[in-house]
């Protein structure tokens, strides 16, 4: 490990991740002290399998992951379609069973994806900034992006497809795409949002918008676990009741 790997990490993002990990590996503790600590185990062998996965990601030059990025695209691709015939869990098909483990093919294709929209747009302003604002150019990167969209909506997940299109639409704002998109973007989404929400959500999907608002809308449901970890911050307040000693936490909030 040379010098100048040291001196290109970004050293205060890595003291604050490790101050989060630690903060989250205790307050697990704690919670999971009533479950034998099944679910503080399972984090810390994800712990023990992600540090190293860090320290090789972080050795490789990230322009090594551009020039992979239609390869990587294509595989996640794959990994999307192939997940579509897993076994449904929670009223969704969006996890591979591997051993005792489950893996999510959509959280990797939010790096896979963002890196390969941003080495496309590069390459097509490279004639200049403005190309982008040609309309078979921005169909096609539309395009590229909108087949995982569909894809992770079909599991469904619309959480991640709307990190996914939040994402993108940052990308073209900053590459300099046209105001006229802008506007037509914002005009298309308000016009579609009561449409969607009405006509395509599922009904699950709607209960976890209607509880967010109102928890107590479906208190023993939906709402159970919002409405214990506001009663949890309002016992233990600033501080906390202390380490094992949280009353929320023989409810199985966290574990259930």
């Amino acid at each position: 490990m040379n010098k100048k790997f040291l001196k290109n990490i970004d050293w205060s993002i890595l003291i604050c991740s490790v101050i989060l990990l630690v903060i989250g590996l205790i307050a697990l503790f704690s919670a999971s002290s009533n479950d034998d600590y099944e679910e503080f185990i399972k984090q810390l062998v994800f712990v023990g399998i992600s540090i190293p996965v860090l320290i090789i990601t972080m050795a490789i030059n990230y322009k090594t992951f551009v020039k992979l990025s239609p390869f990587l695209y294509i595989i996640i691709l794959g990994l999307l379609v192939g997940v579509l015939f897993t076994p449904e869990r929670n009223g969704a098909t969006s996890w591979f069973e591997i051993g005792g483990f489950t893996l999510q093919p959509s959280e990797f294709a939010k790096i896979v994806i963002v890196i390969f929209f941003s080495y496309m747009v590069y390459n097509f302003q490279k004639k200049g900034k403005n190309e982008i604002n040609k309309i078979w150019k921005l169909g096609i990167l539309l395009f590229l992006v909108a087949v995982p969209i569909v894809l992770i909506v079909m599991q469904p997940d619309y959480g991640t497809a709307m990190a996914f299109i939040v994402s993108v639409i940052l990308i073209l704002y900053i590459a300099g795409i046209d105001k006229k998109y802008i506007i037509t973007c914002i005009l298309l989404v308000v016009i579609l949002l009561p449409i969607m929400y009405f006509f395509v959500l599922p009904d699950h999907a709607k209960s976890r918008i209607e509880v967010f608002l109102d928890p107590y809308s479906d208190p023993r449901g939906a709402g159970y676990n919002i409405i214990q970890s506001k009663l949890a911050i309002g016992a233990g307040e600033l501080f906390g009741m202390g380490l094992l000693n949280g009353n929320q936490t023989q409810l199985r909030l966290f574990i259930s």
